[in-house]
């Protein structure tokens, strides 16, 4: 979109009407006339409505929703867009909405508003519903896979009906999956008229958090923040070898911070980023291999996550910050081992980048970049100690204060943009075919960065609850998009304030409707996948899934690590990112942590959490339903398997890197602390990263001999997981029991992650022993106290600490522990040499590889064919 105050969509005059529907695009309709503006209209009541319920508002005038109202009428909204904004057929009527489609649409949003406008009646007879209920909720089941169907494809509607038959037949399923089964009444009662199934935790979510963000990434894009990012890349790095896809891999990275969706961002950024990819000489196939597998890592990126970070706080039990500190170097590997990726096969085939305009000297060239990055670090520097120093000076104003340094930042930026604005906003929907200039392409929308810088503020600083961090955030980015257009006219001294007021006033209106245009895939999706967990939680599936990957893999870690990724796979196909990882999350990270448990691998719950999450996202890149991948080969007019094969090549790391942090926690710097120990962590991971994606492409300098390959492999396990050979020299863990288990959990450092043994007995008597990894928080006078903190209540017996109550939704319950189990021992890290000295000797393999192709390269100076090496 343009940023001046004349480009940009369309022409609304300063007399037409305000909501204009030529810009609007509800689903795969494309109606006009009253129909375009009833679905737009219902769009922006939505946004509205969402936005209402995360103000501080409704707080201060009393006007208090309860969270099963709010899920209720959050599901209303998206079935009945659903059905108004989607045809039943791929190829059917987008013209007109059939009557039957207005029809089934009320229908399905009063089924989907019934719990709101009944909440109390229902709740009068828990567990008993009438037959009117009943057929509601039957009704609503029905009509909510439909919508499904239309929005999402028959991949989950497939999923659903499955588990459901799973409920109603359990009793005629084979003895291992076999259950007592449900009735009707109970089942429409657990999964329509409880919040237990549809109106669940994951809608919950979506209502509260997901659409807050997923709205502040639309009007971002309506702002033209997307364009910005993408050129910015291009501008900073295109000029380099392979410089147009490293560009797009840092654009898919900018844009994944925003977008919850791998196929969003790579429709958003591809038909940019692809051309010119193929442009500088990478085949199609590999370009499309690119902007996928750099859309799908953009889903990784904190703090968005594809909206997986927020769901994973209720699911974990953690608070958001930890989430992401927890993502964050996993994210920052897998970004720069991609850009590896991309710069190795521009060596192999000698590709190099767009031409400058005016070549710079390169002196002149390393000043400018030396200056900018000097500039930067000071900017940030600067904000971050008035900041710091506001809130300590005046922490009930900081707020006040900093929105209102927020406001005049963003004129001084936009007056610094406002003589480039023009030149660049003009040309921002064209192709690139030269690099753009950088300088005035940076400064054009350093204005676009305030809304995240207050997002993060407010997340981090002001310690807000996500909904309102993201709710001032969107306050912040609505009056950057009303007035940005007038205030450049302003500056530049243009005329046409006034009509550009009314665009500025249009693209609000756009902006919000796109949000809730958005939100209908993630709102279905998330209702939908409520009918998975409800199948768990009613039928003990879950158990199920234990039992059948402890049968298969004998109790061996790495197979069953291996099963459940490809399980994962298989699950997540077809499925968008929100909707993948409830799926994943709910019936595969429990199977981890339960089966590490009882072999002696305690695995963080987070670990499990984002190891299936992980693998859940790559059925987006691998075949046969690469959804993400077949999106980048339509752009890139390549073969869709073949893309999908390569983005899967290119995406190996990926399946390296959750196997390394799940025997490895300090990858997800679980047990990390200090500045040193941290970049030390990230050092060591991304050179780990670097040398395993070289063992796969079998190039470093020059192509790789089997053994150079072997001895990288080896170096990579050394850095990635450098207890797998220290702790086979020196034992790794003292055990303690009795008086001295008691004295350790007392003793042991706030935010400690304790090595815990439980005995007990299983519902089949026998007696079992497990270890898990308990997060112990803050520090208490006594054992007995910490456990409790920890959501373990705890009697002091003979044998240990008797489990006799565990906290409802605590970490402990998550983590499997229940009353009755007794803590045997615990065990502290022994006092030894570090694990990282292994890190000394894989540095030397590593460097004896570099010396020996050196040799080869100044001695031989091999072709380089631009021929892919064998995997």
């Amino acid at each position: 979109m343009s940023q001046n105050g004349e480009g940009g969509r369309g022409q609304a005059t300063p007399h037409g009407p305000l909501l204009s529907t030529t810009h609007i695009v509800m689903g795969r309709r494309r109606p006009a006339g009253r129909i375009a503006t009833l679905l737009a209209l219902i769009g922006l009541a939505w946004s509205v409505f969402q936005l209402w319920v995360a103000s501080p508002l409704p707080e201060m005038l009393g006007l208090f929703m309860t969270e099963a109202r709010l899920r209720s009428l959050h599901l209303a909204f998206a079935v009945l867009l659903a059905f108004l904004a989607h045809p039943a057929r791929l190829r059917g009527p987008v013209e007109k909405i059939p009557h039957h489609d207005l029809l089934l649409a009320l229908l399905a949003a009063g089924s989907a508003g019934y719990l709101a406008l009944f909440y109390v009646s229902v709740s009068a007879h828990t567990g008993a519903p009438t037959l009117l209920e009943v057929s509601v909720a039957s009704l609503g089941l029905v009509l909510l896979l439909e919508a499904t169907r239309r929005v999402l494809g028959p991949a989950m509607v497939a999923l659903a009906l499955l588990l459901l038959g799973y409920i109603f037949f359990g009793p005629h399923m084979p003895e291992l999956i076999a259950h007592k089964g449900a009735s009707i009444t109970k089942a429409m009662n657990h999964l329509w008229l409880s919040t237990e199934g549809v109106f669940g935790i994951a809608l919950g979510i979506s209502a509260g958090l997901i659409f807050l963000f997923v709205l502040f990434g639309a009007l971002l894009e309506t702002a033209g923040a997307g364009s910005y990012f993408i050129r910015s890349a291009v501008a900073l790095i295109g000029h380099r070898r392979g410089g147009p896809a490293k560009a797009a891999v840092l654009a898919s990275a900018a844009t994944g911070l925003i977008s919850g969706s791998s196929i969003t961002n790579v429709v958003t950024t591809g038909p940019l980023t692809i051309p010119l990819i193929k442009r500088v000489g990478y085949p199609p196939e590999k370009a499309a291999a690119i902007e996928a597998t750099a859309s799908v890592n953009g889903q990784m990126m904190p703090p968005v996550m594809g909206a997986a970070a927020f769901l994973m706080v209720e699911y974990v039990g953690v608070p958001y910050i930890q989430v992401l500190k927890h993502a964050l170097i996993s994210a920052l590997v897998s970004y720069l081992g991609l850009l590896y990726i991309v710069h190795l096969e521009a060596v192999k085939a000698d590709l190099h980048g767009l031409p400058r305009r005016n070549p710079p000297r390169w002196q002149q060239a390393i000043g400018n970049a030396a200056f900018a990055g000097v500039v930067v670090a000071s900017v940030v520097a600067l904000v971050a100690f008035v900041g710091a120093v506001l809130h300590m000076l005046m922490p009930r104003l900081s707020f006040v204060v900093v929105a209102a340094l927020l406001l005049i930042a963003y004129l001084v930026l936009l007056r610094i943009s406002a003589p480039h604005a023009a030149e660049i906003g003009a040309a921002a929907d064209k192709p690139l075919t030269s690099l753009p200039p950088a300088g005035p392409t940076l400064r054009s929308g350093l204005h676009f960065l305030l809304p995240v810088g207050a997002l993060v503020w407010n997340l981090v600083i002001e310690q807000m609850a996500p909904t309102r961090a993201a709710f001032w955030a969107i306050v912040l980015l609505a009056i950057i998009v009303l007035t940005q257009r007038p205030l450049l006219l302003w500056f530049r001294g243009e005329p046409g304030i006034a009509a550009a007021a009314r665009r500025g006033a249009q693209d609000l209106l756009d902006g919000l409707t796109a949000g809730a245009r958005n939100m209908v895939t993630v709102a279905i999706a998330t209702a939908t996948a409520g009918i998975i967990v409800g199948t768990v939680t009613l039928t003990g599936i879950g158990l199920v899934m234990t039992d059948l990957v402890t049968a298969l893999s004998g109790g061996n870690i790495v197979l069953m690590l291996a099963l459940v990724a490809m399980i994962c796979l298989v699950l997540g196909m077809g499925l968008p990112t929100t909707a993948n990882y409830i799926v994943v999350s709910t019936l595969m990270a429990p199977v981890i942590v339960t089966i590490g448990a009882q072999n002696g691998l305690p695995v963080p719950l987070i670990a499990a959490h984002l190891f299936v999450f992980y693998f859940g996202l790559m059925s987006d890149i691998t075949p046969p339903v690469g959804l993400a991948s077949y999106a980048a080969a339509s752009i890139a007019l390549a073969n869709p398997i073949r893309s999908c094969i390569v983005a899967f090549r290119y995406s190996m790391r990926m399946a390296l890197l959750p196997f390394m942090f799940v025997f490895n926690p300090q990858l997800l710097l679980i047990g990390v602390s200090g500045f040193a120990q941290t970049l030390l962590t990230l050092a060591s991971a991304t050179l780990a990263g670097f040398a395993f994606i070289s063992v796969n492409q079998a190039w470093l300098i020059v192509r790789s001999t089997t053994v150079e390959r072997l001895v990288m492999l080896l170096a990579v396990l050394m850095l990635f997981h450098p207890g797998l050979f220290m702790d086979r020299l020196v034992t790794p863990y003292r055990q303690l029991r009795g008086a001295a288990a008691e004295t350790a959990i007392a003793n042991a450092p706030r935010q400690a992650q304790m090595r815990i043994f439980f005995s007990g007995t299983s519902i089949e008597g026998d007696v079992f022993e497990r270890v898990v990894l308990l997060p112990l928080g803050e520090r208490a006078a006594d054992a007995r106290r910490r456990l409790a903190a920890a959501g373990v209540e705890s009697r002091r017996s003979a044998e240990g600490f008797s489990v006799v109550g565990v906290g409802f939704g605590s970490t402990a319950a998550r983590l499997g522990i229940a009353p009755g189990q007794l803590i045997t021992a615990v065990e502290v890290d022994e006092q030894r040499v570090a694990r990282q000295w292994m890190f000394v000797p894989a540095l030397a393999l590593l460097a004896w590889v570099v010396r020996r192709q050196r040799q080869r390269s100044r001695t031989a100076h091999p072709a380089v064919t631009g021929q892919d090496a064998p995997t």
